[in-house]
């Protein structure tokens, strides 16, 4: 199954942008399609193959923290070419 992946992570910290381009990059090198906003990451792929991948990069990511947010909303589909009609 396809899934589209919106991500936000908010490190709750001065320092805040160090963590996020960190994550993001990580991110960029993997295998999926990765696009970014001013407001959060998308990423997209299979559902068996880019969940995992997840797990392991925002458990990295939180581990560098002290404390941190991070918001998560999952797709059932892949919304990587979508363009708005309005």
């Amino acid at each position: 199954m396809k899934i589209s992946v919106e991500l936000t992570l908010m490190p709750l910290q001065d320092n805040f942008e160090a963590p996020i381009s960190k994550f993001i990059k990580k991110l960029r090198e993997s295998k999926f399609t990765v696009l970014e906003n001013p407001m959060s990451t998308q990423i997209y792929g299979d559902y068996d193959e880019l969940m995992p991948y997840l797990t392991k990069e925002i458990k990295a990511s939180l581990h560098q923290q002290e404390n941190a947010v991070l918001n998560l909303k999952i797709v059932t589909s892949d919304r990587s070419n979508y363009e708005p009609h309005f």
